[in-house]
């Protein structure tokens, strides 16, 4: 249990404030990106799915969302540096190498390992945001020290709970729980279905209706209470004049504050 109680500590400055900025240089560029953004949508239709099965532990059906985001997260590391990305990562961080290379793959893999911690971590918050533009898209990897935003909804997780009830609270207790996963079911299905929308299909939308799109989302926990939320996002129309040929790392814009600002508690410190 005493995973269940240890507080998230942000200690890295990898990830602050920053996101990678990867060009759509051509149409196989954008199914990529528009196949990745499906896989996010449809492991979020699978966690609703489990969340409304009742036999179905919630720590199981997060694991799987959890696996789902690890796997593409891996995949682009691979793509980025190949099989051998974590020493290219660990040799950005003894100052071995500070290139372009070390430092998206530091970036990658810092998040990665953020992301595996989730389910034993309380109080961190994932507060990703994905934005597409014209030429590009960004991906913004947040954390914070919170479990949830100004607009999450909540479920609960008796595998969590620590203290014993008495026997004629057990029921209720469950019951409970139950239906709120049932509620966060579908919600999460729901907004799957936003996912969808920002990002559609590049074979089968007129360009003008999908360069700009973006949503930002947000989980957590803390004990036995978990929190999910997720937006569409509009871009900042200006944020981007040149092009690029490469994947590289930007400052966050101003869609990042602006959602820390809309959907953070006021406590809560951004990685």
């Amino acid at each position: 249990m005493d995973g269940e109680q240890r507080r998230f500590n942000g200690d890295t400055k990898v990830l602050h404030q920053r996101a990678v900025r990867t060009p759509l240089l051509d149409a196989a560029a954008e199914r990529t990106f528009h196949e990745n953004m499906m896989t996010v949508a449809d492991a979020r239709e699978r966690k609703a799915a489990l969340l409304e099965d009742p036999d179905v532990p919630l720590p199981d059906a997060y694991e799987t969302e959890l696996e789902r985001i690890a796997t593409s997260f891996e995949r682009r590391l691979r793509r980025i540096a190949g099989d051998e990305y974590a020493d290219v990562a660990a040799a950005y961080h003894r100052g071995e190498r500070d290139d372009r290379l070390g430092k998206l793959t530091s970036y990658y893999v810092e998040g990665l390992w953020r992301i595996q911690q989730r389910n034993t971590v309380t109080e961190m918050l994932f507060f990703p945001l994905i934005l597409r533009y014209p030429d590009s898209f960004t991906v913004n990897i947040r954390f914070t020290s919170g479990y949830t935003t100004t607009n999450s909804i909540h479920y609960e997780s008796p595998k969590h709970l620590s203290e014993e009830l008495r026997d004629e609270h057990v029921e209720t207790y469950y019951d409970d729980c139950v239906y709120s996963q049932q509620q966060a079911a579908e919600y999460i299905r729901e907004t799957a279905q936003l996912i969808r929308e920002a990002f559609p299909d590049p074979d089968e939308t007129p360009f003008d209706e999908r360069k700009y799109g973006g949503i930002v989302s947000a989980g957590g926990r803390r004990g036995t209470t978990f929190s999910t939320m997720l937006e569409r996002v509009e871009p900042d129309r200006d944020r981007f004049s040149n092009p690029i040929n490469d994947p590289t790392l930007v400052e966050a814009g101003s869609e990042a504050r602006r959602t820390e600002r809309e959907l953070l508690l006021e406590d809560d410190i951004v990685v």
